[in-house]
C-alpha cells in the first residue's frame, strides 16, 4: 500500500470539515471520534471538499477533483493528501463550488458514479470557470467515446 494516495479527512461540526463527495477508496483508519485517513489506489479519481467557518460565517469552501497518482508520476501538492494527486480541478469559494457540485450530480445522472467521467471533462470544467466561461454538461455520447477510448488504452 505504499503507493497509495492518503486523504486526511476531519469531521468538527459547525468549524471545520473535509469529506469525499465520489471515488472509491480502498482502505479506510480511524484516527479518532473527528479524524479519519482514506487511502486510494492509484489511478482513482476523487472529489475532496473541504470547509471552514468561524463566528462570523463561512471562510472556506474548497473542491478538488483529483486522481490519485500511479508510481514515478508527478504530483500536485494538495492540502490533506498525501504524497499528493493529480490535480483535475479546483474551485474554491461558495458560489463556485456549489458550480461545480451540480455538475458532479448531472455527471452522476450519465455514469451513475462521477469517478467514471472522464478526467479530460474535469480538466475542462476547470479551465472554462477560470476563464469565467461556462462548462459543458457531460453526456452521454461524450462518456460513450471515453469508455472506448479506455478499452483501446489510449
Amino acid at each position: 500500500m505504499t503507493n497509495w494516495t492518503e486523504v486526511s479527512l476531519l469531521h468538527a461540526p459547525g468549524r471545520q470539515e473535509h469529506w469525499i463527495r465520489f471515488g472509491g477508496h480502498g482502505s479506510e483508519r480511524i484516527i479518532d471520534r473527528r479524524r479519519r485517513t482514506l487511502l486510494f489506489r492509484p489511478g482513482v479519481v476523487f472529489a475532496f471538499i473541504r470547509w471552514a467557518s468561524n463566528d462570523h460565517g463561512t471562510i472556506e469552501s474548497r473542491i478538488d477533483i483529483a486522481r490519485a497518482a500511479l508510481a514515478g508520476e508527478a504530483v500536485t501538492c494538495l492540502p490533506c493528501i498525501t504524497p499528493g494527486a493529480e490535480s483535475l480541478l479546483r474551485a474554491s469559494g461558495w458560489p463556485k463550488v456549489r458550480q461545480v457540485l451540480t455538475l458532479i450530480d448531472k455527471a452522476e445522472a450519465v455514469t451513475g458514479d462521477a469517478a467514471e467521467v472522464c478526467p479530460d471533462y474535469w480538466r475542462h470544467v476547470h479551465q472554462r470557470m477560470l476563464t469565467g466561461f461556462e462548462p459543458a454538461i457531460y453526456c452521454a455520447s461524450r462518456h460513450r467515446a471515453w469508455i472506448l477510448r479506455r478499452k483501446l488504452g489510449a
